[in-house]
């Protein structure tokens, strides 16, 4: 008997010896703004309460440089990562390019089937899969339409080169069309076009509409500085771009969307689903929310059509 226990002893011990299994994780985010800090922190908060043994790498940020992103997929890839994160469309197509046998999740993408992220959004085959930031900008231009019945044009500015941008942009403009609107479009290719890009639209446009484009809303401030000046009514299609100031937007929640990338990291990681198994996720309840201050600011006030289904967003 005394045998049996001391075996049994050290077997405990042994067990207890060999160490649980640990989980390297990289992400590359292409810019810094609230919405992608979001999306990474909501990722990071659940692999945290996972129960798993994880260590995250520092994130990699990119600056809206796509040199400076492929060199930061090359480095991840030197990392020897269980798993990667990547936060935007431009961050996913780097490092889906390089990147084959890494199980590779996305989030904060518009189309990741337009992006060649995946094969499709319900059998994404390969290593890849994740969240989609899809936003209703139909939906917001018909809100806007509500706010401005004699509105006519409704101004944008955006990035030609991120097809995630593209694909959003071909939506407004069919919204626009259907809510008798002209689009006026202004372009740039980096950050420091922003504030030409915005100052173009004086004059020509009613209003203004953002779609999540990384370079407009990395530079958001030079954009809101056209609306403050000129009293344009400005709506960005997110939350914490409106928090820094905007009319209206009708939002997802990046925090939120991003907890649902780190659960389908979970699964992967815990569960050992592959991510050719696992359709591309998007975020289901969207909030109607406004500022008050940038409204009072600009001298715009909201029918009470509006103001009954819409929150003000958090300051």
């Amino acid at each position: 008997m005394k045998k049996l226990i001391l075996a049994l002893l050290c077997s405990a011990v042994a067990l207890a010896a060999i160490p649980s299994m640990a989980y390297d994780i990289s992400i590359i985010q292409h810019a810094l703004h609230p919405s992608l800090d979001a999306a990474a922190q909501g990722f990071q908060d659940v692999l945290k309460d996972s129960g798993l043994e994880i260590k995250v790498n520092p994130i990699h940020y990119s600056q809206s440089n796509s040199t400076t992103s492929q060199q930061n997929v090359n480095e991840i890839i030197d990392q020897k990562p269980a798993l990667i994160l990547a936060v935007s469309t431009p961050s996913a197509q780097h490092v889906v390019a390089k990147v084959k046998d890494t199980p590779v999740l996305f989030t904060a993408v518009t189309d990741p089937v337009a992006a060649e992220l995946v094969a499709s959004l319900d059998k994404p085959g390969g290593n890849v899969t994740g969240t989609s930031d899809m936003s209703p900008l139909a939906d917001l231009v018909g809100i806007i339409r509500e706010i401005h019945p004699e509105a006519k044009t409704i101004g944008t500015i955006y990035n030609p080169g991120e097809i995630n941008s593209v694909v959003q942009i071909k939506i407004v403009q069919q919204a626009a069309e259907t809510h008798n609107f002209t689009l006026v479009e202004a372009t740039t290719s980096d950050n420091a076009g922003v504030t030409q890009a915005a100052q173009s639209l004086i004059g020509k446009a009613d209003v203004i509409l953002i779609v999540t484009d990384n370079t407009a809303i990395s530079s958001y401030e030079a954009i809101m500085k056209v609306s403050l000046d000129h009293k344009i009514p400005l709506y960005p299609a997110e939350a914490d771009s409106l928090a820094k100031g905007g009319s209206l937007t009708l939002s997802l929640d990046y925090y939120e969307l991003g907890r649902q990338t780190g659960d389908i990291a979970v699964k992967i990681l815990k569960d050992g689903t592959k991510p050719a198994d696992i359709p591309v996720e998007f975020q289901k309840n969207f909030k109607l929310v406004y500022n008050g201050k940038f409204l009072e600011q600009i001298g715009q006030t909201l029918p009470k059509s509006v103001l009954d289904r819409a929150a003000e967003v958090s300051k």
